[in-house]
């Protein structure tokens, strides 16, 4: 049997073991805990298990894949999966872009949705009308042309047509209609004037085909203004046009006669 000897600690004043135990000794402050065997297979299959997912882990890593890096087909560029060598498909037919469906014609085009049916030769014999030209005969001046406002116009549509013709059209056609705008007064070719008899009885969806097509000298501004502000433009037009009576056009005089 083994016999511990023990030593005075100078410094605390207890009293160390330093003596060696034998195998099989149990502290009585630090007590040996039993492991079962159970506990040590399990944690054996553990360790091999995680070892074995070692090498996949790594494999895992070596396929992760950067965006700009991964095979993909970018426009406009040549490829040999397609039969016409073209990486860019085309749109499939009858696709609409969102936004573009444009199913209200005579919001969007200022035509009629069933324009009525004329023979060729009213059409060709068809005139400009003046003040006193009757229904018919405007209609048959702008035969697809609408001659109602697409929706319901409000004051608030009236300041913005004000202030969307004041940055687009005043520069050419004038403050006022009077087709005396700025640029007009540099040498620019003068438009005709809001206030004539022709553009008096014209009809709203004449004035929405010229912003959006063009006409003559003046270009298409379709680009720069969106449908629902030349509506609110064309509207402005028709208040500028109630401010004073149609001026009949200019004749000339033959003979002392009118």
């Amino acid at each position: 049997m083994w016999k511990s000897r023990a030593r005075q600690d100078t410094r605390t004043g207890r009293r160390a073991d330093t003596g060696t135990r034998r195998h099989g000794d149990v502290d009585a402050k630090h007590p040996r805990v039993p492991v079962s065997p159970c506990l040590r297979v399990r944690a054996f299959r553990a360790c091999c298990f995680a070892i074995l997912l070692l090498p996949f882990a790594f494999l895992l890593s070596g396929c992760r894949r950067d965006m700009q890096d991964q095979p993909k087909a970018k426009p406009y560029r040549s490829s040999r999966f397609f039969k016409d060598g073209l990486a860019s498909r085309p749109p499939v037919e009858g696709t609409v872009a969102r936004g573009w469906l444009r199913a209200d014609k005579e919001l969007y085009t200022g035509k009629k949705s069933n324009p009525s049916t004329t023979s060729p030769q009213s059409v060709a014999t068809a005139t400009t009308p003046t003040a006193s030209a009757s229904a018919s005969q405007v209609a048959a001046a702008y035969p697809d042309d609408v001659d109602k406002f697409p929706f319901v116009i409000t004051q608030d549509v009236l300041n913005r047509g004000q202030q969307r013709f004041e940055i687009f059209c005043s520069v050419c056609h004038g403050m006022t209609g009077e087709g005396d705008g700025m640029i007009v007064r540099r040498g620019f070719r003068k438009p005709p004037s809001y206030h004539e008899q022709r553009l008096h009885v014209a009809p709203v969806g004449h004035f929405f085909d010229v912003v959006t097509n063009g006409w003559g000298a003046m270009p298409s501004y379709a680009a720069q203004v969106p449908v629902q502000d030349r509506w609110a433009i064309i509207a402005y037009i028709r208040a500028l046009q109630l401010t004073r009576p149609a001026t009949p056009p200019a004749t000339e005089t033959i003979g002392g006669g009118k």
